[in-house]
């Protein structure tokens, strides 16, 4: 009875968001209160197990806004930073200098995925769109020629990559260790990249011709803005900057996997690896990366006060609505958790005696995939299906810790599955290629199936030899 619940509550949610058109925010926090009240939840407790404490306590808004928000709001700003200055823009026109006009699609391909890793997917496609389009103009070929190969790259860092907003909530709702996270995520990211992009964009050239014209004008790309390259930050700093959060994180896991048993802080820590525990926070690593943003993208470029300042502000604009929907989304995994129902999910499993590592990865990527097409927001659908993983990835991963980051990197694939009509990124595809509705699910849709299947089946090889 209490899935049937579960069941109406997702219903609910996918009415209000796809009928009703309400903000998303809004309705996750309506079907969360909804949720609660169909579970039989009471609506006072004095141990935090009533409705309204499970949506804002420690295990729904409570958590994820806390431990998230600067991760989040920082990553924007250092993304935001290095686009005012330029140093997106020379990441890619130098790429696609190096690589030539045989090579644009790989030039893209890099350029976006290096960009991609510090900016949300809706915010680099409106900072690369332009560039992607001069450079088209410029080489004489198809914007969806050059387009797919830097949207497969954009998806793939936002679907697995810390520090982008969901991963990085999957993996905290599920206790999974951010630094193995970001390493197989990249693995997964590269891998899905490739094969949905420069792979893809020949089979797509074969059944879908029609979308690979050549465009002189696209509306909603507007006016190409250029810069000067000669005052533009130089490629090193540029991507250095770009990507300083991940090599905290990168060196201190690879520290911990050869000098920590199980990568578990000794009992007595040396200041070294004290050191190395402070500096791999997500938290510290977003902070003193920001930091140095502000003194490479900024200061050092003669910016202002002021220049500096509506950076940042432009980046929280951009973050703020990301930030509102997965506190939201662990708003309902609070309620998913307080009220017992995720407990049910585990001991499901526990009876059934199918509880290998693969069942899970399997299971969270299909749980995933129900909500990512019944939702539409690859968010909420990460987040959701969280909360429903979290004591299944609980009971087994005291045993084996890998396991919650393979699960947390499964349900990221099966968060991008198909999208369709009632996802925004849809309809961002749609007008900024200058496409139609057909042409976007045979491009677009296929696009996101294609990076959720692969990523699946690089996360199962990936489990099988390292898990």
């Amino acid at each position: 009875m209490d899935f049937l619940m579960l069941g109406i509550s997702i219903l609910l949610l996918l009415v209000l968001i796809v009928k009703f058109k309400l903000n998303t925010f809004v309705a996750l926090i309506i079907s969360a209160f909804v949720l609660g009240l169909l579970l039989g939840m009471p609506l006072y407790s004095t141990d935090g197990k009533d409705i309204a404490s499970a949506i804002t306590g420690s295990q729904g808004m409570g958590n994820v806004l806390g431990g998230n928000a600067i991760i989040f709001i920082f990553g924007g700003m250092i993304g935001r930073l290095v686009a005012d200055a330029g140093g997106s823009y020379k990441i890619a026109k130098t790429l696609i200098d190096w690589f030539g006009l045989k090579r644009l699609q790989w030039a893209v391909l890099i350029a976006s995925f290096i960009i991609g890793i510090s900016m949300i997917f809706g915010v680099g496609m409106v900072l690369l769109i332009p560039i992607v389009f001069a450079v088209a103009i410029e080489a004489g070929v198809p914007l969806l020629y050059l387009g797919i190969s830097m949207t497969a790259a954009l998806s793939s860092a936002q679907g697995f990559l810390p520090p982008q907003p969901a991963p990085t909530a999957v993996a905290n709702a599920l206790g999974a260790n951010i630094g193995l996270t970001l390493i197989f995520g990249l693995v997964t990211a590269i891998v899905t990249a490739v094969i949905a992009g420069p792979v893809f964009t020949k089979l797509a050239q074969k059944y879908a011709p029609d979308a690979f014209t050549e465009k002189k004008y696209i509306a909603a790309v507007g006016e190409i803005k250029e810069y000067d390259m000669d005052k533009t930050p130089n490629f090193a700093i540029s991507v250095l900057t770009s990507i300083f959060p991940l090599i905290f994180m990168i060196i201190a896991t690879i520290y911990k996997m050869f000098n920590w048993k199980n990568s578990i802080m000794p009992a007595k820590p040396s200041f070294i690896d004290t050191l190395v525990n402070f500096l791999s926070t997500p938290t510290t690593a977003m902070t003193i990366s920001l930091i140095f943003a502000i003194f490479t993208m900024g200061i050092f470029r003669k910016k202002t006060g002021d220049e500096i300042a509506h950076s940042l502000s432009d980046a929280v604009l951009a973050v703020a609505p990301i930030l509102l929907i997965v506190g939201a989304g662990g708003a309902l995994r609070g309620v998913l958790v307080e009220s017992g129902l995720s407990d049910q999910v585990a001991k499901m499993f526990q009876a059934s005696g199918h509880m290998s590592p693969t069942m899970l990865i399997i299971f969270g990527w299909a749980v995933a995939s129900v909500l990512r097409v019944s939702v539409g927001s690859a968010t909420v659908a990460g987040m959701t299906a969280a909360g429903i993983m979290t004591s299944v990835v609980a009971s087994q991963s005291a045993n084996d810790p890998k396991i919650a980051v393979f699960v947390a990197l499964s349900i990221g694939a099966g968060s991008l599955i198909a999208s369709h009509v009632n996802d925004a990124g849809f309809w961002i595809f749609k007008e900024f290629f200058d496409i139609t509705v057909k042409q976007t699910f045979q491009i677009w849709t296929v696009l996101e199936t294609i990076i959720s299947v692969v990523g699946l089946g690089v996360i199962l090889l990936l489990s099988t030899f390292f898990g």
